[in-house]
């Protein structure tokens, strides 16, 4: 088993920044692609990003291009998320990603087999 963990959430006001991580261990794979995915409240999970196993692509959702940038570093086994300009809207649980995606999508939930416990980003007004 792979066990994902996040870390970085907090409370930030409107404009500020984050850095979100997700540290993997136990079982791991050569090649994994990792991603973001949130949850705010009243809402479905949704994609926030996503990054190929040698970072070469990266992908975004509409909602965070231009604010948010995935990043890893394979050596540490670990998947970043830099978040900019926050606002109220990405208030939500933000959950650490990792799978396979021989031909599933980047965006989709079902590609991905391993998953962290979350963890709460909160942006004030």
């Amino acid at each position: 088993q792979v066990q994902l963990v996040e870390s970085g959430g907090g409370l930030v006001q409107a404009g500020g920044s984050l850095r979100l991580s997700c540290a993997a261990s136990g079982r791991t794979y050569s090649r994994v692609a990792m991603g973001w995915f949130r949850r705010a409240p009243g809402k479905e999970r949704e994609f926030v990003a996503a990054i190929n196993w040698s970072a070469s692509n990266t992908y975004y959702a509409d909602s965070v291009k231009g604010r948010f940038t995935i990043s890893r570093d394979n050596a540490k086994n670990t998947v970043y998320l830099r978040m900019n300009s926050l606002k109220p809207d990405d208030t939500a649980v933000y959950y650490c990603a990792a799978g396979r995606p021989y031909s599933g999508s980047y965006y989709d939930t079902t590609t991905y087999n391993y998953w962290g416990q979350g963890t709460q980003v909160t942006v004030s007004s």
